[in-house]
């Protein structure tokens, strides 16, 4: 099975990566070093990327998109419903 969608959690330090795959069943879960994120995204077969919008972002969503992801943005009071803890 291939990953369809990846979603990214950030952090100042380290990233939390999720991915289904086409049944939309859960099919990686990663924690990522800020320098280990661009090369573990490299290595994949390109996807639809979820990135919740901050300062940080814009770079990440630029280099993937530059890797032939799809790369969807989105603002953060519409991500709160989908957090477990603040």
């Amino acid at each position: 099975m291939e990953i369809m969608r990846i979603d990214l959690n950030f952090a100042k330090n380290v990233f939390e990566v999720s991915g289904v795959d086409e049944r939309e069943r859960p099919d990686l879960r990663e924690t990522l070093k800020r320098n280990q994120l661009i090369k573990f995204v490299t290595q994949l077969h390109p996807c639809v990327v979820g990135i919740e919008s901050c300062s940080s972002a814009h770079h990440c969503a630029r280099r993937s998109r530059s890797l032939g992801h799809k790369v969807q943005m989105m603002l953060p009071q519409f991500l709160a419903p989908y957090r477990k803890r603040d």
